[in-house]
């Protein structure tokens, strides 16, 4: 008797495909994280934490995303601190592996051509080493943390004379958060107290970058570290934009906030060009705050909304469009000012359905950001700088505010979530629906070309 029901959710598990079964452990860790934090003993003071209060801090932990309505290190008790760093690990690890795992189970859906297709472009996993990759991402989470948090701990313990337990758990708190880009910490202004502390902001902008970058890619490296010309267009287009990106980004913010008396201009210059490379490489992924975003120039807080959008690589914790998907785009532009030449990087074109999935992911997360900010814009009083800056930073998982996040009220903090639900399983999932529904058409129509522009 008891087996009709386990043979239903068997089933039912089955029928999902791996952009939907990603959306549903993604959507069950959230409840369990809200009714978890809802617990009386979660928070610090009497009776229960508001449903929405641990509604929105499940979610922002479980997407990665720094959005708080309430201070963490102050109205979160230490079991409920433990619960919102366990549901950052669960959140990072999980989209890490789902992506990873990704072209492993399409390759079965797909075929023997699909299975062929996927891993001479990934080539990262195959049908035979699931295990091994899971095994050796956990392996890389867990060192990349643990060093990182071991480096913070002796700068909090013996350099600025924090209680050893107590540095240790601050200080595993910012490993766990920094590599999953999650962007949360246990001091109140996040990290603006140790704005020019590079013994802090060091290990933390290296694990933002790791952990930004993804797994995938830093396998293919490891694979072939001295064989760089055989390294995945994936990987290459990964690295370079982001290689690219931080400087750029980091002499545009330097350039506009320089002067600037309340961010980089009380600073020694050293200290403003590290802060700025700091700000560039937290506003594409983690979100981690040491200047106020809310006093920042509103041309500097547009950079920051393009820089969100694009976000981090593809199968890492990092939200946005993702880099490799910009390069993309990037490169389907070029090639159109070429004369129509195929897009191609690094002496490999990239196909067609690759171009297609690329330009549909971003139309529609543009048209996502869009009705969202027209919402916010209409449900308050905040205008167009602070509501888009909100929105992208919400649906890029960064979690960089201008300040705005507690008074948004109900139905603006309920769009939040929806916003860092969508953010975090949006573009993958996605990406697996097109795949999944591609077909080859055996006809085609006559060509007649529309006028553009």
């Amino acid at each position: 008797m008891h087996c009709v029901p386990q043979l239903s959710q068997q089933r039912f598990f089955r029928a999902l495909n791996p952009g939907q079964l990603v959306a549903l452990v993604f959507a069950i860790a959230i409840v369990v994280g809200t009714l978890v934090l809802a617990l009386p003993f979660s928070h610090r003071g009497s009776g229960e934490a508001p449903l929405r209060t641990a509604l929105f801090t499940a979610t922002a932990a479980v997407c990665v995303t720094s959005h708080t309505i309430v201070n963490t290190s102050t109205y979160w008790s230490p079991f409920g601190q433990a619960v919102i760093l366990v549901l950052i690990q669960l959140g990072g690890f999980a989209i890490m592996t789902a992506a990873s795992m990704i072209f492993l189970v399409l390759g079965r859906r797909l075929g023997l051509r699909g299975r062929l297709i996927s891993q001479r472009d990934m080539e990262v996993i195959n049908l035979d080493d699931a295990r091994r990759v899971f095994v050796g991402l956990a392996a890389f989470t867990v060192m990349v943390e643990f060093l990182v948090a071991a480096a913070i701990c002796l700068r909090l313990w013996l350099g600025l004379d924090y209680p050893f337990w107590g540095a240790a758990w601050r200080a595993l708190f910012l490993g766990v958060s920094a590599f999953n880009n999650a962007g949360f910490a246990l001091w109140n202004g996040n990290l603006t107290r140790f704005s020019t502390d590079w013994w802090i902001l060091l290990p933390v902008a290296i694990a933002v970058i790791i952990g930004g970058i993804g797994f995938p890619i830093w396998l293919d490296v490891r694979r072939r570290l001295r064989r760089p010309k055989t390294w995945t267009l994936h990987t290459k287009l990964t690295l370079t934009t982001t290689a690219l990106l931080i400087p750029l980004a980091a002499l545009v913010i330097g350039a506009m906030e320089w002067t600037n008396p309340q961010t980089l201009h009380p600073m020694g210059p050293v200290n403003r060009i590290l802060s700025a490379i700091f700000t560039s490489i937290n506003f594409r992924t983690a979100g981690f705050d040491t200047i106020s975003v809310a006093h920042m120039h509103g041309q500097t807080r547009l950079i920051g909304d393009m820089l969100m959008f694009v976000g981090g690589g593809s199968g890492s914790t990092a939200g946005g469009l993702k880099v490799a998907t910009f390069a993309v785009l990037v490169l389907i532009v070029i090639s159109e000012v070429r004369g129509g030449q195929p897009a191609e990087a690094f002496r490999r074109a990239i196909p067609s359905r690759v171009l297609r999935q690329s330009f549909s992911v971003a139309f529609i997360a543009v048209n996502i950001i869009v009705f969202a900010t027209l919402a916010f814009m209409m449900l308050t009083s905040f205008n167009l700088d602070q509501c888009l800056f909100e929105v992208v930073s919400s649906f890029a998982n960064v979690g960089l505010s201008t300040g705005i996040t507690p008074h948004l009220g109900a139905a603006g903090q309920l769009i939040e979530v929806a916003l860092m639900y969508l953010g975090r399983i949006g573009p993958l999932t996605l990406a697996v629906a097109l795949s999944v529904h591609e077909r080859e058409r055996l006809f085609s129509y006559p060509e007649e070309r529309p006028l553009v522009g």
